[in-house]
């Protein structure tokens, strides 16, 4: 699959991305709002930040008890039924009065359900599409959620300005339930791919088993390490440049897009595996010129031009979609998104951190040589995988897991 106009005509796609749309637009004006609200009540930077990124961090949580629904949940329902869990639990959190208590509760339960739905909607996509289209729907969700980020972010600021956080809110949960009723009727009702019931055990040894062979643990790590320790960078463009960070961030929001566009639909498919180091060199090289503290059309140039590497995730999801059969696919998807969030929270904190010590544009130097570090170590790990002998009475393909009946079924 090669166009986007091929694309477009796939049964279910448009509907699909369309109440993904719904959901990304509720997020980010929830999120602003919400964080609008905590602050006017707190006075707290620490607490506001918290209520907008905490699900994030709470999704730790889910990877470990709730992820093998991904596969184990009829997916048209399970979607349905998480974005009205959203719905509803964002106008909960317009209640006047509601102790930050209970906020922060409701937010936790929210990154809880999160972890379980990114594994449910990738596994979906990779149903919907075939093999060769998977590359190219994934990098259009993902500029469909730089975009929604922009304007969901735009308009929750003029909203904000006309209306109050609470009335925001519910505008979220309508979007919420606006996203729930596109999924219940643009998409077609599908089994479970796995069979048995979702459980905390299920959870455990199926991410104990897609963690088991090393090819997967590699792609996994090129997925998580050097993306969050860049999201860190990003995540000091406003102590670096407090004038100019939406200028920055709107640079990167640039490069990503153009990224996305030129793997997922420009690339030859036979050249994208050579492309996960170079892409992932790309990412965080031109942080090394922080070093020099530059000005502010510079940072911008640097911003955007690192952003392009982002697009290493495709390959990479790629990759490990060739290493996971099609039963596991949504939790497999679901620990790396679970797995990139946490880390890139933990990039933001460790950026945080490093700038309170030194500066930011030391911090962002440090952090951009470590993922290339991480990058090369990794690439040599894969080559010296790639050479070794295959066992006697192994699997021909690495990273193939056992058949499906081996697999803890959740009862």
């Amino acid at each position: 699959m090669r166009s986007y106009r091929t694309l477009f005509r796939t049964p279910e796609f448009t509907p699909f991305l369309l109440s993904f749309a719904a959901h990304a637009a509720a997020q980010t004006i929830g999120g602003l709002a919400l964080g609008t609200l905590v602050f006017g009540a707190t006075g707290s930077p620490l607490l506001s930040a918290v209520s907008m990124f905490g699900p994030q961090l709470a999704q730790v949580l889910g990877a470990t008890f709730l992820l093998s629904g991904a596969d184990r949940l009829p997916p048209r329902a399970a979607l349905t039924g998480l974005a009205l869990a959203f719905a509803a639990g964002t106008a909960v959190l317009a209640l006047p009065g509601l102790p930050v208590g209970a906020v922060f509760a409701v937010v936790l339960a929210q990154g809880l359900i999160a972890s379980l739905g990114g594994g449910v909607r990738a596994g979906l996509l990779n149903d919907i599409l075939p093999k060769d289209g998977y590359v190219l729907g994934r990098s259009v969700f993902n500029m469909l959620w730089g975009l929604m980020q922009v304007a969901g972010f735009a308009t929750g600021g003029a909203l904000l300005a006309l209306l109050t956080p609470r009335t925001c809110l519910l505008l979220a949960a309508a979007l919420y339930a606006l996203s729930a009723l596109g999924t219940r009727l643009g998409l077609t009702a599908r089994p479970a791919r796995f069979s048995g019931r979702p459980s905390v055990s299920a959870t455990w040894r199926t991410n104990a088993l897609l963690w088991s062979a090393r090819p997967r643990r590699l792609t996994y790590l090129g997925l998580w390490i050097p993306n969050g320790l860049v999201v860190g960078c990003d995540s000091l463009f406003v102590s670096y440049a407090p004038g100019a960070a939406g200028t920055l961030f709107a640079c990167g929001a640039l490069g990503m897009f153009v990224g996305d566009v030129t793997v997922g639909r420009l690339v030859p498919i036979a050249w994208r595996p050579r492309l996960a180091v170079p892409l992932r060199l790309l990412l965080a090289t031109p942080y090394l010129f922080f070093a020099l503290r530059p000005g502010v059309a510079l940072s911008a140039v640097v911003a955007a031009v690192a952003a392009v590497g982002f697009a290493a995730s495709l390959v990479l999801q790629e990759r490990l979609m060739s290493l996971t059969p099609d039963d596991l696919a949504g939790q497999a998807l679901g620990l790396h998104f679970v797995g990139m969030s946490t880390l890139q929270g933990i990039g933001a904190a460790l950026a945080g951190s490093l700038a309170q010590l030194t500066s930011p544009a030391t911090a962002m130097t440090l952090l951009a040589a470590g993922s290339v570090a991480v990058t090369l170590t990794l690439a040599a790990l894969g080559r010296h995988e790639e050479r070794r002998p295959p066992v006697p009475g192994a699997r021909t393909r690495p990273g193939d897991l056992p058949e499906p009946a081996a697999v803890d079924q959740g009862s």
